[in-house]
């Protein structure tokens, strides 16, 4: 985060491990799980995947169902725990409210399944701090959590490898 970042952080819990949690949300099908949702678009599509989504550099764009897209670019990876990237090139509106967005997820035990945490720390353009700590914040929240319970539906229908026993 940085000084004038504005984040913004869900939680949720299933009852599968980490590790499965894990296996089943980072390569996730954005577009089963990120809906339209209020005045946001869904994901239609990802598009021009450098690798698979599972180590620091490997970007991609997401387009949404409006048209518009964005790019991505996986930063950290901690296998089995949790992973980071980087928002930017946004051609909807966020173009005029940030410069960036960065995205960490973080997978814990809690008990016999798992905590989820998920963090977008907006980085406002001068002058529109206000509306994305103001007006966009709960309405964001709310797209969060939508997207977040249907991840977490996937993780628990998802069945469990044989190796994760």
């Amino acid at each position: 985060m940085t000084k004038n970042s504005v984040p913004i952080t869900v939680f949720a819990r299933t009852t599968a491990a980490p590790a499965h949690t894990y296996r089943v949300i980072v390569p996730i099908d954005l577009a089963q799980v990120f809906q339209p949702w209020g005045p946001f678009p869904g994901v239609a599509e990802v598009r021009d995947q450098t690798g698979t989504w599972d180590r620091p550099g490997t970007s991609r764009q997401t387009w949404f169902s409006d048209g518009s897209k964005a790019d991505e670019r996986l930063t950290e990876v901690v296998a089995g725990h949790g992973f980071a990237y980087e928002l930017s090139g946004f051609t909807n509106v966020l173009a005029k409210l940030v410069s960036g967005v960065r995205g960490e997820w973080s997978f814990l035990p809690d008990g016999t399944g798992t905590s989820i945490r998920w963090t977008y720390d907006f980085r406002p353009l001068p002058g529109r701090g206000w509306i994305v700590a103001g007006p966009f914040k709960p309405l964001w929240t709310r797209y969060m959590r939508a997207a977040l319970a249907r991840m977490v539906t996937v993780v628990q229908e998802t069945p469990i490898a044989i190796m994760e026993g």
